[in-house]
């Protein structure tokens, strides 16, 4: 089992940066891979990015690339994502998800074991 916490959500102008953090609890952390995911209201949940805890490449969704980052702190347990030049279609409420490694596709939604409860994200124009 593991259990996921999201934090740092907030209100933010366009431009602005949020630093996202979610604690993950559970055995064996360096076999998941790590995703986070967002929903705006009306909308379907959408890929954002994915690592792994064991090291290996990041995978980004078109719209984020080059503003948000994910990382992780083994140490600690959690993965981040760095949010930079925010726009307000990045509003949304944000989800960490975690799947055990396994072939499949690792930006599907449907393909994660276990979801954080989330965290809103608002970014005003």
């Amino acid at each position: 089992q593991v259990q996921l916490v999201e934090s740092g959500g907030g209100l933010v102008q366009a431009g602005g940066s949020l630093r996202l953090s979610c604690a993950a609890s559970g055995r064996t952390l360096s076999s998941y891979t790590m995703g986070w995911f967002r929903q705006a209201p009306g909308k379907a949940r959408e890929f954002v990015a994915t690592l792994t805890w064991s090291g290996g490449p990041t995978y980004y969704a078109d719209s984020v690339k080059g503003r948000f980052t994910i990382a992780r702190d083994n140490a600690k347990n959690t993965v981040y994502l760095q949010m930079s030049s925010l726009k307000p279609e990045d509003t949304a409420v944000y989800y960490c998800a975690a799947r055990v490694r396994r072939p499949g596709s690792v930006i599907r939604d449907e393909s994660y074991d276990y979801w954080g409860q989330g965290t809103q994200v608002t970014v005003s124009s």
